[in-house]
């Protein structure tokens, strides 16, 4: 079975305004890097669909869902906060944002796919069950794990966040949940300014100070995050891959380099080897420097699909 790569051009066309970083050249770089690394033929690209509201549900209250359809501009741009904005096309990207994480999930839950990766945007770790933040509107990987649990009938579900950015949204959906293990670094004190004081027994937050390294941080996995998952033993794991941690992405202060990605990645994908069938959703949150970006993403994907 190979890896899947699930994208949509619709999530070309939610655009931020001019000089956002959280831009479509973003996809784009990936697509260009996936091409001249050789790997693009031994993926299989794969069409997102739409989510459904129910689906969304799930996670978000439905006072968010309405409330984001309801700021959907007919021209122009709507501003949901200083970051965080929306176009005419802004809301059906977001669907098949949260559309290719549903449809990876089914797909590997039922043999399709070993893995998957999913070039999309809107990103979704900052959304939180009622608010939408931190350029994202709908948790696309909360989403997908509440999915397997609650359609697949899965009983522990993982989700590994690597962004350089906690992803307060995710926490907030599953905080206490036993179900669910989330493990994450994050450089701190920095946006959105948390993680850091929640003690939540599902939840393996580790803080890092600006200039953390890509050693530092392969040493944290090994000893702290490692353990927890070799214990929870999960049967699927989610992961929330930004690449903005990287020492080209000037978003941040940290020095991952595409190694480090790669090695995060062949230790997820042991543990998923040994407990969850090797079953792995990877869907893409922050990374910024476009060519920091899409190398990243390839050596993400080349661990991934084993190549």
């Amino acid at each position: 079975m190979a890896t899947g790569f699930y994208s949509h051009p619709e999530c070309l066309q939610h655009d931020n305004g001019q000089y956002h970083p959280e831009c479509p050249a973003r996809l784009q770089a990936i697509e260009d890097q996936l091409i001249a690394s050789g790997i693009d033929g031994f993926i299989e690209h794969e069409e997102a669909p739409l989510a459904e509201e129910s689906e969304l549900a799930r996670v978000h209250t439905q006072a968010h869902i309405d409330y984001i359809k309801s700021r959907t501009p007919e021209s122009g741009r709507s501003e949901l906060d200083p970051d965080t904005s929306m176009c005419p096309a802004s809301y059906r990207a977001a669907l098949r944002a949260a559309g290719a994480a549903i449809a990876a999930t089914d797909a590997v839950i039922e043999g399709r796919h070993e893995n998957a990766f999913c070039s999309v945007r809107p990103p979704g770790h900052h959304a939180e069950p009622a608010r939408a933040m931190g350029f994202c509107l709908f948790n696309n990987v909360a989403i997908a794990a509440r999915h397997a649990l609650e359609v697949h009938g899965l009983q522990r579900v993982a989700i590994v966040d690597f962004d350089v950015h906690h992803g307060n949204g995710t926490e907030a959906a599953f905080t206490g949940d036993s179900r669910v293990l989330m493990c994450s670094f994050f450089q701190h004190p920095f946006y959105p300014f948390s993680g850091a004081d929640n003690h939540a027994s599902n939840m393996v937050n580790v803080p890092l100070p600006a200039r953390t390294k890509g050693m530092q941080v392969r040493e944290i996995v090994d000893l702290m995050w490692l353990p927890r998952l070799e214990a929870f033993k999960p049967q699927m794991i989610f992961v929330s891959a930004g690449f903005d941690a990287h020492r080209e992405d000037d978003m941040a202060n940290m020095g991952l380099v595409e190694d480090d990605y790669a090695w995060i990645t062949e230790q997820i994908r042991g543990i998923a080897k040994r407990h969850a069938q090797g079953r792995i959703v990877s869907c893409l949150e922050g990374g910024y420097n476009l060519s920091a970006l899409g190398r990243s993403v390839v050596a993400h994907l080349r661990a991934l699909a084993e190549i």
